[in-house]
């Protein structure tokens, strides 16, 4: 049978206000009687029930996080940044995997909510109306981690993937490529696909270089998707002497791609991304990425919550952290 907090009472002698002080950590509890209450808890086994605690304080100390891809090594970082600030502030994480797909990521949304968490931080993709919809009627704060919502209503922690993608192909240029490709995600997604389309093609404009719509792939941030783009590059009369990738798990298969059809990298075509996750320095040749700061992304994004679910002062709810280029050697000169 479960142990309750009445069980515990009757053992150690005391009441069930006592205990519920003792469990909560009262200070205004004598240590003689907290060692007694402690030690009835430990024969016992008794483990304090989360959900009634909460319904009591309409509180629960969890916090519900939708990420698109755990098996993505970027979003395991931001999670990472995101736990390790949720311990120190004593939350507990509820994470949930939707796979960037609107109807999972809105009935994530709503599981979460039902149950009964203290806040939420959402990673994905396009912030819908139907998004917007189920945030409003959340209750709790909300922040959005590595992405933005189109009229920054929501509180926000992202970088500036624009820019991002600019700085990425203005190396590029700088270094005397001038047919420069993209390996880029789905337009439909705002950070990783649309805004870095942005940026790439803000590069070429401002070095008056002309946009070719035949050196663009849309790929699905795979390694797979990375190969197949690249194969059809290479299939081009013209190939690209360079290749900017949204992410580095396509830039990775466009690397190999190169390898496989007996061209050297950087040395016939370079290389570039965003992301600079760890598989970046794990690829023959290194991978010259502009660096997110990933774990930081999701450190500040749950401080950022934990300010708003106490009611602190906030003085800037979007917060855009800086990047920089890491440079490696799949980047050469034209």
């Amino acid at each position: 049978m479960t142990v309750t907090i009445y069980d515990v009472a009757r053992e150690a002698g005391v009441s069930m206000a006592t205990v519920s002080r003792v469990v909560n950590n009262n200070p205004n509890v004598k240590p003689q009687t907290r060692k007694k209450v402690f030690e009835a808890i430990e024969r016992l086994g008794y483990r304090p029930n989360a959900v009634a605690r909460g319904l009591a304080s309409k509180k629960t100390t969890t916090v519900g996080v939708v990420i698109p891809d755990i098996s993505n090594a970027i979003f395991a970082e931001v999670a990472r940044g995101i736990e390790d600030i949720a311990n120190m502030y004593h939350y507990n994480i509820i994470l949930c995997n939707a796979d960037k797909k609107k109807d999972k990521e809105i009935r994530v949304i709503n599981t979460l909510l039902e149950k009964q968490v203290d806040g939420l931080l959402f990673m994905g993709g396009a912030v819908t109306d139907e998004h917007l919809q189920a945030f409003k009627t959340a209750n709790v704060p909300i922040v959005l981690c590595a992405t933005t919502d189109e009229n920054g209503t929501i509180p926000s922690v992202d970088i500036d993937h624009e820019g991002a993608a600019f700085d990425a192909v203005q190396k590029l240029i700088k270094n005397g490529h001038t047919r420069i490709a993209m390996i880029c995600g789905t337009l439909q997604d705002p950070s990783n696909g649309y805004a870095r389309f942005q940026g790439y093609k803000r590069a070429l404009e401002t070095a008056g270089l002309p946009y070719d719509e035949t050196l663009v792939r849309i790929g699905n941030y795979r390694y797979e998707s990375g190969v197949d783009a690249m194969k059809y590059f290479l299939e081009l009369e013209t190939i690209p002497t360079a290749v900017f990738s949204a992410t580095d798990e396509m830039a990775i298969g466009a690397i190999h791609c190169i390898q496989d059809a007996g061209l050297k990298v950087p040395d016939q075509i370079s290389v570039i991304s965003v992301d600079n996750s760890r598989m970046a320095s794990m690829v023959r040749p290194q991978l010259t990425a502009v660096a997110q700061p990933m774990y930081d992304i999701g450190a500040v994004s749950m401080r950022l919550l934990t300010k708003l679910m106490k009611k602190e002062a906030v003085e800037n709810p979007r917060v855009v952290l800086p990047h920089e280029i890491v440079n490696r050697q799949s980047v050469g000169s034209k």
